[in-house]
């Protein structure tokens, strides 16, 4: 009975371990090499397989090629806000630093992405529905998440004590991540809005053809690595920053 309680006390360590601003240096050095290799790799196969030898699209034309970059953009712009949350959640609970710095490392990142999903959105919405830009319920709580976004950014820059920057962010996170579920699922909440439902299906009559569907799923898959490795390469940077605050303060 010891030994399972131990056992299992020694698996939460090791997870939490990771916490440590050190160790997350450590660790991460020694993945980035990896990290940046699949990632270079996975958006150039997919990317061109998906623009250069996918066919047309028998409505659409080559307008449907947009995908492989909107798609995945938007995909990453969510759930880059989400994995925000959660770490903006194991600040509030756990007080970790590496957590808060990732979040705020992550939030150019998906900003980014959400103005490539929004550029994008408004080049397919041109010639699909004649206009740029119409108050969709999902292009209206998306752009709604970008305002997010910049507030997030605003914030951490605005406020001069990191810790009360990480707990309002945090909040400020929580409140945003509704934005992010309805511009996942607004689809299924307003049906009589113009944006397609969801592009990747497991129902066979809404399924995009395997044409499109095998390079659309490695491009999600570049853009997941992307992400990951810029939010890493954000972390390192953030934690660098601290500590080159914490020497100036100890010389001061």
């Amino acid at each position: 009975m010891w030994n399972n309680t131990h056992s299992r006390q020694r698996n939460r360590n090791s997870l939490w371990q990771y916490a440590n601003p050190s160790l997350f240096m450590t660790v991460s050095d020694r993945i980035l090499p990896y990290l940046v290799v699949l990632t270079c790799c996975s958006l150039a196969v997919g990317v061109s397989w998906g623009l250069i030898f996918t066919p047309d699209d028998y409505q659409h034309g080559p307008n449907v090629k947009i995908m492989f970059l909107h798609v995945p953009a938007a995909l990453m712009a969510i759930n880059g806000w989400l994995m925000m949350l959660a770490a903006s959640l194991i600040w509030l609970v756990r007080r970790h630093h590496v957590s808060a710095l990732a979040a705020k490392a992550a939030a150019p990142v998906g900003f980014t992405l959400t103005l490539v999903a929004l550029a994008t959105g408004a080049i397919w919405g041109k010639p699909a529905w004649g206009t740029y830009w119409v108050w969709d319920p999902r292009l209206t709580s998306f752009l709604i998440l970008a305002l997010f976004y910049v507030g997030y950014i605003g914030l951490w820059k605005a406020l001069d004590e990191s810790d009360q920057a990480a707990d309002l962010t945090s909040i400020l996170c929580i409140v945003g991540s509704v934005f992010a579920l309805l511009s996942r699922y607004a689809v299924l909440f307003w049906s009589q809005g113009l944006h397609q439902g969801s592009t990747l299906s497991l129902d066979r009559e809404t399924h995009i053809d395997n044409a499109f569907y095998y390079p659309l799923v490695v491009c999600i898959a570049g853009f997941v690595l992307l992400f990951v490795t810029l939010v890493v390469l954000g972390t390192r940077h953030e934690i660098r920053l601290r500590r080159l605050e914490a020497i100036r303060a100890r010389r001061s």
